[in-house]
């Protein structure tokens, strides 16, 4: 299946082995939703980081992006790169492009994991993301912004040792760090509706839930978990930015959950 690329996603890729594909959050792209966990999975894979229109070094689309493109575009992507099968690793919003993918795309995709994610966003998560883009369209570096995103991204507990200078550092990474594409990307919410598509998922696959999780509450991942037949939920102690909370916990969920389906 195919749709309408805006362009090639840009695709970086590391290591070598069996294909890992992945695919990153709104607002974000492959370096902010994974970059602390590449490493270690590159040691035993070809991870395959492509970034969406309007992150990284990939365009901006010239229209609006669907979920269908996206799903395409990394599958692509991947495939240009190189790898006729992989495994797709999603991040928030990037579990609903992983579902779509592994759906559209079965020939390809061999296992998933799917890490602080939603199948469906309810209306509290719309509140966040309506919140999100109304704070960015008024002053997109502002501190407003920054603060409300480290609120939504960061666990209690985590949030808690930081000092006032960690927080102050936090804050100017999160002015300073919004794709061009944010708005587009967070558009998406408006129309992501994966629900029907979870039971059509026949490859094993691993759902990550952060019990700390501010921004997609674990609610959503145990959604996840029992709409995809034979799903496995697995807990980190930690809020929405597993990467920067948990990255050993979460890089050896990954490898021991691909390594035990072969994926």
């Amino acid at each position: 299946m195919t749709s309408s690329l805006p362009s090639p996603f840009s695709c970086s890729v590391w290591g070598s082995g069996p294909g890992l594909l992945l695919a990153h959050g709104a607002g974000s792209d492959v370096q902010d939703s994974f970059g602390p966990v590449i490493e270690s999975l590159a040691q035993s894979r070809t991870v395959l980081g492509p970034d969406f229109p309007g992150s990284g070094s990939t365009p901006l689309a010239d229209g609006p992006l669907s979920l269908d493109m996206l799903a395409d575009g990394i599958v692509e992507s991947a495939v240009q790169s190189g790898a006729n099968t992989f495994a797709v690793s999603g991040f928030s919003m990037g579990t609903t492009v992983a579902v779509r993918a592994a759906v559209r795309h079965p020939e390809r995709v061999t296992a998933l994991v799917l890490s602080a994610g939603f199948a469906f966003p309810n209306p509290r998560l719309r509140l966040v993301i309506d919140t999100w883009r109304s704070l960015a369209r008024r002053d997109p570096a502002g501190r407003d912004l920054a603060a409300f995103l480290s609120l939504m991204v960061g666990g209690t507990d985590w949030l808690d040792e930081r000092s006032g200078a960690q927080i102050e550092k936090q804050l100017r990474l999160f002015a300073a760090g919004m794709p061009p594409g944010a708005d587009a990307q967070l558009a998406l919410f408006g129309h992501i509706d994966v629900r029907r598509d979870l039971a059509q998922v026949r490859v094993p696959t691993l759902v990550v839930s952060g019990s700390r999780d501010a921004f997609t509450t674990p609610v959503h991942s145990r959604e996840l978990a029992d709409g995809i037949p034979g799903a496995r939920l697995a807990v980190l102690e930690c809020g929405h930015a597993i990467a920067a909370e948990r990255p050993a916990a979460w890089a050896a969920l990954i490898r021991e959950f691909l390594d035990s389906v072969g994926g």
